[in-house]
């Protein structure tokens, strides 16, 4: 699995929300790198415990900048949110509580998931929420 890194599409054209993927790609490749040097458990448990708190926190930004906008994909955004942090909760207390050989597996699912959603669920509020004065 490559690290991942930051490219045009993964742009929204909202800049807290562009920063925000990059901070979360850059949590992502920590919680990577840890894994392939062979850090333990609780490093890695550490590390996956501040990536959810932090898409949390990105989740609930881009909710509310959604919401402020009158996007109108706003409820199936919002179910996709919900549905990610979920599957990110049932492995980090799969990962507390069982064997990390699941991380991996997260790990490549993350970086699929990250970028899936920046570029086709995340693109289209950006012209919308442009278009309300936010940029």
């Amino acid at each position: 699995m490559t690290l991942l890194t930051w490219d045009h599409a993964c742009t929204v054209g909202v800049r807290a929300m562009d920063d925000q993927h990059g901070i979360l790609m850059d949590a992502t490749n920590e919680l990577r790198l840890a894994l392939v040097r062979g850090c333990g458990r609780e490093k890695l448990c550490e590390l996956l415990d501040r990536l959810i708190e932090y898409t949390r926190i990105h989740f609930c930004s881009e909710e509310q900048l959604m919401e402020k906008a009158g996007y109108a994909g706003l409820a199936e955004h919002r179910a996709k949110h919900r549905k990610m942090l979920a599957d990110l909760m049932q492995t980090a207390h799969r990962l507390q509580y069982g064997g990390g050989g699941e991380l991996r597996a997260l790990l490549c699912e993350l970086h699929n998931s990250y970028l899936q959603h920046i570029e086709t669920s995340d693109q289209p509020y950006g012209p919308c929420l442009n278009a309300r004065g936010i940029c």
